[in-house]
């Protein structure tokens, strides 16, 4: 283990699981590009005095604030306003839009949170990838994110940013695929570059996938399993269409291409081996039993 870091020892180099646990509350997005110095919480609103009110509007409407710079520029540009971008994380066809607006009053968050593209902002044709590099927020974020983000933003130009915190600092580093809110943990630079060429193509890579953000951690997992189980890798191939829970049992009817499956999940408790601290457990889950379903076959009306 790095000097520093408290982590169970293979969280950062994938030998520990990662499904199951993208950020629950993230559905909707605004990144601020902010080149000073970030706090440790946002939510602090020790920034200045325009940013702090985005991020506390973002805040009031269930929107999650980032703060992002460029990969390696620490240099301040002259103010010519705020460069933003949002994100609609929600259902089939999410999107992202970007602008450039002058304050706070000039971003119509209301517009995100009904779906609506804000009338400050254009719409994004290419993904976005954040790459949590939030030193302050935990030092292994910052040693492992700040290499990667550098060397993917290498190959993918302008689309790459480094991030405040994203969840999961046991994932170091993380990266973030946005507009569906795709997350990866434990990324070696290799592995980091293979997701973002992935997502760019409309697929997912199963190794070191965390999950999709906004859906509850059981479901992630029903739809983690149904990937392993069929090889699906398409986005959008893979959605729960029905749940209930029974005490820490889940039980879910999952679409999977063309074929619907019911998937059984439950909480599964993993004692990690101790890195610089104490042992620490560990919140996975494990497959209870998946079972492919007979196609639903309709009535044919007689002719009369």
């Amino acid at each position: 283990m790095a000097r520093g870091c408290e982590h169970p020892i293979g969280c950062h180099t994938g030998a520990l699981p990662t499904h199951a646990s993208a950020t629950v509350g993230a559905k909707l997005w605004l990144l601020i590009e902010h080149t000073g110095p970030w706090p440790s919480h946002l939510e602090s609103f020790e920034l200045p005095e325009k940013i702090s009110e985005l991020v506390r509007r973002a805040l009031e409407r269930g929107i999650r604030p980032q703060l992002i710079r460029r990969p390696g520029r620490r240099t301040r540009p002259r103010e010519q306003g705020i460069h933003v971008l949002v994100a609609y994380a929600i259902g089939e066809r999410p999107w992202m839009a970007g602008g450039v607006i002058a304050g706070p009053d000039d971003l119509d968050l209301d517009a995100l949170v009904a779906g609506v593209v804000p009338e400050s902002c254009i719409l994004e044709d290419e993904p976005v990838f954040l790459v949590c590099t939030h030193a302050k927020r935990n030092a292994c974020c910052a040693r492992i994110g700040l290499p990667l983000a550098r060397s993917l933003a290498e190959n993918l130009s302008d689309r790459v940013w480094e991030t405040s915190h994203v969840g999961g600092d046991r994932y170091a580093a993380n990266l973030v695929c946005l507009p569906h809110g795709i997350f990866y943990g434990s990324m070696s630079q290799a592995a980091a570059l293979a997701a973002a060429n992935a997502y760019r193509s409309g697929e997912i890579i199963l190794d070191r996938y965390r999950g999709r953000a906004g859906i509850p951690e059981p479901l992630q997992a029903v739809e983690h399993f149904a990937r392993i189980h069929t090889g699906e890798r398409s986005v959008g191939a893979v959605a729960v269409e029905s749940f209930r829970s029974d005490g820490d049992v889940t039980k879910a009817i999952a679409r999977c291409g063309g074929v619907r499956f019911q998937v059984v999940v439950e909480p599964s408790a993993l004692t990690a081996p101790c890195g610089t601290a104490c042992a620490e457990t560990i919140t996975t889950y494990r497959l209870v039993s998946l079972d492919r379903l007979a196609p639903v076959r309709y009535a044919t009306p007689a002719l009369t």
